[in-house]
Formats: C-alpha cells, sequence, structure tokens
C-alpha cells in the first residue's frame, strides 16, 4: 500500500531565505520553481546583488529582531529556508563553542514554527555537528519536533551532486505530516575543473589579478606545480618546503635539510600532548635520531629562521603551515570555496601565477555566468565563499517538489 502525499499544494510553492547572502541557496529554488516572498540578511551589499539576480523581496534585516518585513503571516509560506553564519562552527576558526553567531543555527527554526512553514531547511558546515557544538542542531531538532515536525538529517558533498569542489555540508529538513518520508540526495557524476572553467574568459566577473614578478609571492608560485601546495609539516611529492625555495627563505647545507627533515617527522611521532598533530622534539632525541653533532646545525638553522627553540632545549619548525599556495589541477576538484578563494597566497590557478577570478569561483560554486555579482573583490568572493551551492540547494528543492509537495 502505497504511502499518502505530506501535503498538498496546488498554487506556485512559495518560500522565504533566511541569512539570504547573495542568494546561492534561492537560486536553486527559484530554478525549480519556487517563488521567494522575501529574502533577509544584514548585509547591504548581498542584499544589493539578491535584488540584482534574484526575482522577490529582499530586505536589509537584523534576524534576532522579531518581526519580518514583507507581506508574511502564518500560513502563507510553504518553505523556509536558512543558511546561518557557520564560522563560530568551522575549523579554520577560533571554534568556539559558546559563539554567538551559533545560537542563530535556531533562529530559522522558530521562524518557520512561528510561519507554520510546511517545510523548513537549515543548512551550514560539517563542523556544527561534531563534538560540543552539536548541541546547537540538538536543540533545533527538539524545537522542530515538540512542534510537529518530522525531521531528516542530510550529509552533502558538493563532488556527489556533480560539483568539481570537495565541499560537504549538513542539511537539515524539517517537514509537517502523518508519514514519515526516506530522503536521498542524488548521486551525479562531477566534472573536472577544465571542463568547469572552460570560455571564463567571455564571462562578466572574470577580472584578473596576475601576481607581480617582482614579489616574493611570484617566486614562491613559481615553484607549485598542479596538485602542490606549500607545506613544512608533510612530506611527499605534493608538498613543497621552504627550504626548497631558497631564493625566498634562503639557502640550506645538505646536512641542515636532512635535520630539517628529521625535525619535520619527529614532531608528529614523538607526541606529548593529546591536543594538536604535532608537539616540539627534544635536543636529546634529535641527536639520537640523527646519529651526528647537531648543535652547530641547530644554532645555524635557528639564525637562518628556519627553526625556533620551545620550552628550552625542544625544538619546532618556524613555518608550520600546512596547504599556503594551494595549485589546482585541470583534472581535478578544488577544495572548498571559502571567502579566501581569490587570494593567490591559498589556492593557485592550475597553469597561471595568479589566483582565481569571482566568475570562476562563482563556476566552482555552481552559480550561472548570468549571476552578476558587484561590490569590491574581497566582497565579491565572501559572498561567493558564503554561498550555498545553487545545484545543491536545487537537489534540495527538488526533493521537496516531489517527495513532500507531491
Amino acid at each position: 500500500m502505497s504511502k499518502t502525499p505530506i501535503v498538498k499544494v496546488k498554487r506556485k510553492f512559495t518560500y522565504i531565505s533566511l541569512f539570504c547572502g547573495c542568494g546561492g541557496f534561492d537560486y536553486g529554488f527559484t530554478k525549480n520553481g519556487f517563488k521567494c516572498l522575501g529574502a533577509y540578511d544584514i548585509n547591504p551589499t548581498v542584499i544589493k546583488v539578491h535584488k540584482k539576480n534574484i526575482a522577490g523581496p529582499a530586505f536589509v534585516h537584523d534576524l534576532l529582531q522579531d518581526n519580518l518585513p514583507g507581506k508574511l503571516s502564518s500560513g502563507t509560506v510553504d518553505v523556509v529556508i536558512s543558511g546561518s553564519p557557520c564560522q563560530g562552527f568551522s575549523t579554520v576558526g577560533h571554534r568556539k563553542v559558546n559563539d554567538p553567531r551559533n545560537e542563530l543555527l535556531l533562529v530559522g527554526g522558530k521562524i518557520a514554527i512561528r510561519l507554520n512553514a510546511k517545510v523548513f531547511v537549515a543548512e551550514n558546515v560539517m563542523g556544527s555537528a561534531s563534538g560540543k557544538h552539536k548541541k546547537y542542531w540538538n536543540r533545533l531538532i527538539k524545537l522542530l519536533q515538540h512542534n510537529g515536525y518530522k525531521t531528516e538529517v542530510l550529509h552533502c558533498n558538493a563532488t556527489e551532486l556533480g560539483l568539481p569542489q570537495l565541499r560537504k555540508r549538513i542539511i537539515l529538513i524539517a517537514y509537517q505530516g502523518t508519514d514519515k518520508i526516506e530522503i536521498k540526495l542524488p548521486k551525479l557524476t562531477p566534472k573536472p575543473l577544465r571542463e568547469i572553467l572552460q570560455n571564463v574568459e567571455k564571462a562578466e566577473n572574470h577580472k584578473i589579478a596576475p601576481i607581480s614578478k617582482k614579489g616574493v609571492i611570484y617566486k614562491i608560485a613559481k615553484k607549485i606545480k598542479p596538485n602542490q601546495k606549500l607545506s613544512n609539516v608533510r612530506g611527499g611529492s605534493r608538498s613543497v618546503h621552504t627550504w626548497d625555495i631558497p631564493e625566498v627563505y634562503g639557502n640550506v647545507t645538505v646536512n641542515e635539510k636532512n635535520l630539517l627533515l628529521l625535525i619535520m617527522r619527529l614532531r608528529r611521532q614523538n607526541r606529548k600532548r593529546k591536543v594538536g598533530d604535532a608537539d616540539p622534539v627534544s635536543l636529546a632525541f634529535l641527536e639520537k635520531e640523527y646519529k651526528k653533532p647537531i648543535k652547530s646545525l641547530i644554532k645555524s638553522l635557528k639564525i637562518k629562521g628556519y627553526i625556533r627553540e620551545v620550552d628550552g632545549n625542544c625544538f619546532d619548525l618556524s613555518n608550520t603551515f600546512n596547504g599556503k599556495f594551494r595549485r589546482l589541477a585541470w583534472n581535478g576538484f578544488s577544495p572548498t570555496v571559502d571567502t579566501r578563494f581569490g587570494s593567490p597566497r591559498y589556492f593557485l590557478h592550475p597553469d597561471e601565477h595568479r589566483g582565481f577570478t569571482p566568475r570562476e569561483a562563482a563556476r566552482i560554486q555552481g552559480f550561472d555566468d548570468n549571476f552578476i555579482f558587484e561590490g569590491s573583490l574581497e566582497q565579491q568572493f565572501e559572498m561567493i565563499g558564503n554561498a550555498v551551492p545553487p545545484p545543491m540547494a536545487g537537489a534540495v528543492a527538488r526533493i521537496i517538489k516531489t517527495k513532500l509537495f507531491a
């Protein structure tokens, strides 16, 4: 016996968008037949871009305030979508459990309940659902279930939705109705960067910013090949170390390089703490493993700035970063497009000595070329990096149409 549909909606599906940003979430919904009744964000720049690209009213509004601008009333909104800030949850940031922005995850659920929306959708980074931070999702789910919603949590990988990007996100879908529905995202084959970025030079927002040949960044970029990154804390062919770029960081002897490689290996093997992934190495242990006198090498490397002394007679690499100047490969995928994506210090074009343009970042995120961005380059990269990829949003919109509004 087949299950009865949860919700029957004959009119055009409607939605409102909370923390809408430039409209990535919205773009996926409007392209799948949903009508925007209101989009809300505290940032005037993103609202300007939203209005330029998405049909429907958009408002500069602090969502901590109760009353939403626009003509909204209980029962008039089919779907509430919410992409609340991720900074307090992200592993890239300080990840403070009590960051006040974490509470914004619950705002969307409260608004959906107040408007008696048939469906509520929330999106955030995977870090929001791990460790102590998970308490916010637990509170949101409990709140929704207490008010009659059934909930489904989806773990989304952008590559499985056809995007050339290693972006993982968690999406909560809450819906009214008596039947529990199985909800699954489709699995598509992603296209490589070469195919996604072809003919990009003809598109708007493709403003190239070459690296100056006179600067240090250019010298570093020349040493980084596709699928490589500047990293002093990892070995292997994908890592380029600072001591391999003497024209920038200074020359080292063969013996000094061998000692640096030893420190790189031992700092991860000889652990003293339970946190982090490495610790400084004691002089005694270095001497034992190197099997030759090293005090003169230690002194020289300290003067050259390659190592530093920690807590007396323990030594660590001075540059312990991992993954700066990451050069992407044409036949591969991109790491997560974040707000720093335009900086060559973090991401390098596959075969040009430059960072990526806003349009290239937007294509990797799944925006069509007719979606136009405004503001400074920094603002454009910020809104693109913060956006929900439209194809990811579109997949969710189609699930709602076919599973919940059938």
